[in-house]
C-alpha cells in the first residue's frame, strides 16, 4: 500500500506562504503556526507574493484580500492565468457572505473571517494541505503504476483485495460507465481514495452518480467484506433522523414499541454513506460531529455510549462552503468531513460517455421489457448528444426507459424520445432532432387571458410568483401519481430528494 497516499500527514517539507501587510496581524498568525511541522514564510505584497510563487516550492497561500498594492482577488486571477494550481485560503475582514463566496469562485479553496480562532486556522491549513497531496500521490500513481483493467462493467458483487483501474480506459469503473477525461480523473481518485480510510465527501449535481462514486470506494476498500449503509438526509424527516442514524431503544418515545438498530451500528467495520449531508438539521450536526470526533453515539433513550469502526463518505448537490458561508452547515463539521473531495462532472461534460450509458441502458431495459431494441437511430444519437441533460444519468435513465416501453422496433428513435417527457421536438414543433424541450407539465389548463400591459393589477394577477408555480407542478405532478413521490420524480424531472425536501419546506412555512 502507497503511505504517500494513505498517510499524507507528514508535512515537514511543505511551505505555506502567508501573504498579509499588517505587522501586528502577521505577527499573530506566525505565532500560531509556530509549532506546526511545515515553514511558512511571510511576505506582505501581492507583488512579492507573485515573484515567490513563480519561484515555486509553495504549497499553500494564506492570502489577505485587502493588500497595499494589488487586491487579493487580483492574485487569484493572476495566479489562475499562470495555471498556478495550490489552495488559496483567503482572509476578509469584510464580513460578507458575497465576498467570500467571489473568492472561492476566484479559485479559492476556504475563507477565513476576522477575528477567527487558532484552531480554525490551524485546521483548515492541515485540511488542504492533506488534500493537495493525497491529490498529486494519486496523480503521480496513475502515471507511474498503469495497472489492468478489473472485469465488466457493472457494480461489484464481490470485494477485491487490491483495487485496480486502468487509465488506458475501458468502458468504466466500478459501477460507472465512460471512459470520457473527466471520468478518468474520478476512477484515478477512486481508486486512491478505496486505499485509506480518510473521509470522503462527493459533490455534483443531482442524477451524477454520487452514491455509485461512494459504493466504489467502498467496493474497492479493505472494508468490502462489511456493510456498506446509505442514509438520505433529505429524504427521512427530521425528527425521525437521529433514530434512523444512531438507532433507539424500545420505549425512547411514542411509536418505539421495540429496539432499532440505527445505521452506524450496522456500518461497524464498513461505511456510512450519508447523502444530501447539507440537508441535515443543525441539532443532529452536532451530534454527527461528535460521533466523527469520538467514534461513539448514543442510541436515542440510552444513557450509554457505543463504540463502532466506520468509514465516512457524504455528499452533495449543494456547494458545501456557501453552505457554511450561509450558516446553515456547522464550518467545524464541515473540516471533519472534507478531507478527500470528489466532484463528479455533469454528464453533458462527459462527451459520448452519454451514448455509452445509454447504449447500456438501452440493452437493459429492452430485455426486462421483452422489447427488440438493439441501439439508437442517428436522429436519436444526435439528439442525445445535443440535449444538455439537466437531470444528468437519472435523467437519461427516465427518457430510455419511456422510450423502451412506449416504443417498437430495432432501433429507438427521436421521436420515441420525444414523449412524453420532451427530450428533443415535439408535434408540433419542427421535429428537429437538436431542438431541446422542455417536459410538457401544465401548471393550470385554464385559458389564460392576456393583460392589459398599464394594468398593474391585472398582471399581478395573470403573473404568478416562480415559487407558486414551481409548488403547483409539484404538487400536481404527485397527485396525478397518487401520491407516489418517487414516480411523479420521474415525470418532473427531479429528484425524489428534491421534491421531500420542498415538502418539507412548505409545511415550515404553513406552520
Amino acid at each position: 500500500m502507497d503511505e504517500s497516499i494513505t498517510d499524507p500527514g507528514n508535512l515537514a517539507d511543505a511551505r505555506v506562504l502567508l501573504v498579509e501587510d499588517t505587522p501586528a496581524l502577521a505577527r499573530t498568525y506566525l505565532g500560531f503556526l509556530r509549532d506546526e511541522a511545515y515553514t511558512v514564510e511571510h511576505v506582505e505584497t501581492g507583488g512579492t507574493a507573485k515573484e515567490m510563487l513563480l519561484g515555486g516550492g509553495i504549497d499553500l497561500v494564506l492570502l489577505d484580500l485587502r493588500l497595499p498594492d494589488i487586491s487579493g482577488q487580483e492574485v487569484l486571477g493572476w495566479m489562475r492565468d499562470q495555471k498556478i494550481s495550490l489552495p488559496v485560503i483567503v482572509i476578509t475582514a469584510q464580513g460578507s457572505v458575497g465576498v467570500a463566496v467571489d473568492a472561492m469562485r476566484a479559485g479559492a479553496v476556504d475563507f477565513l473571517m476576522k477575528p477567527f480562532a487558532e484552531e480554525r486556522l490551524l485546521v483548515s491549513i492541515r485540511n488542504h494541505l492533506d488534500q493537495s497531496r493525497f491529490l498529486k500521490a494519486a496523480e503521480n500513481e496513475a502515471i507511474a503504476q498503469p495497472v489492468v483493467a478489473d472485469g465488466p462493467v457493472g457494480k461489484t458483487d464481490k470485494p477485491k483485495s487490491s483495487p485496480a483501474y486502468d487509465d488506458e480506459g475501458e468502458d468504466g469503473f466500478s459501477g460507472f460507465i465512460g471512459s470520457s477525461v473527466p471520468m478518468r480523473a474520478v476512477y484515478r481518485l477512486i481508486n486512491s481514495a478505496a486505499k485509506s480510510n480518510a473521509t470522503v465527501f462527493v459533490t455534483g449535481e443531482s442524477g451524477t452518480g454520487k452514491e455509485v462514486c461512494s459504493q466504489a470506494i467502498h467496493d474497492n476498500s479493505q472494508r468490502a467484506k462489511k456493510k456498506f449503509v446509505a442514509i438520505n438526509c433529505a429524504a427521512i424527516p427530521g425528527e425521525l433522523m437521529e433514530s434512523e442514524i444512531f438507532g433507539h431503544i424500545k420505549g425512547a418515545f411514542t411509536g418505539a414499541t421495540s429496539d432499532k438498530l440505527g445505521a452506524a451500528k450496522m456500518a461497524d467495520g464498513g461505511t456510512l454513506f450519508l447523502d444530501e449531508i447539507c440537508e441535515m438539521s443543525p441539532h443532529l450536526q452536532t451530534k454527527l460531529l461528535r460521533f466523527i470526533q469520538t467514534g461513539t453515539f448514543n442510541p436515542v433513550g440510552r444513557p450509554s455510549p457505543e463504540q463502532v469502526d466506520v468509514r465516512f463518505i457524504c455528499a452533495t448537490n449543494r456547494n458545501p462552503l456557501e453552505e457554511v458561508a450561509a450558516g446553515r452547515f456547522r464550518e467545524d463539521l464541515y473540516y471533519r468531513l472534507h478531507v478527500v473531495p470528489i466532484h463528479l462532472p455533469p454528464l453533458r461534460a462527459r462527451g459520448d460517455d452519454m451514448l455509452l450509458i445509454g447504449q447500456k441502458l438501452l440493452k437493459q431495459y429492452a430485455e426486462e421489457e421483452g422489447k427488440t431494441f438493439s441501439g439508437f437511430s442517428e436522429d436519436a444519437k444526435e439528439a442525445i448528444r445535443a440535449y444538455q441533460w439537466p437531470g444528468n444519468v437519472r435523467q437519461l435513465q427516465n427518457i430510455l426507459r419511456n422510450g423502451v416501453v412506449l416504443g417498437e422496433g430495432p432501433e429507438l428513435t427521436a421521436a420515441m424520445l420525444r414523449a412524453p417527457v420532451g427530450l428533443a421536438g415535439s408535434d408540433h414543433d419542427d421535429s428537429s432532432p437538436n431542438r431541446a424541450v422542455r417536459s410538457p407539465v401544465r401548471v393550470s389548463d385554464q385559458p389564460q387571458v392576456t393583460p392589459n400591459p398599464s394594468d398593474l393589477n391585472a398582471l399581478a394577477e395573470a403573473i404568478r410568483p416562480m415559487h407558486e408555480v414551481e409548488r403547483d407542478a409539484i404538487e400536481r405532478a404527485v397527485d396525478l401519481c397518487a401520491g407516489d413521490v418517487r414516480k411523479a420524480a420521474v415525470f418532473l424531472n427531479l429528484s425524489p430528494a428534491t421534491i421531500y425536501r420542498k415538502q418539507k419546506q412548505w409545511r415550515v412555512e404553513e406552520n
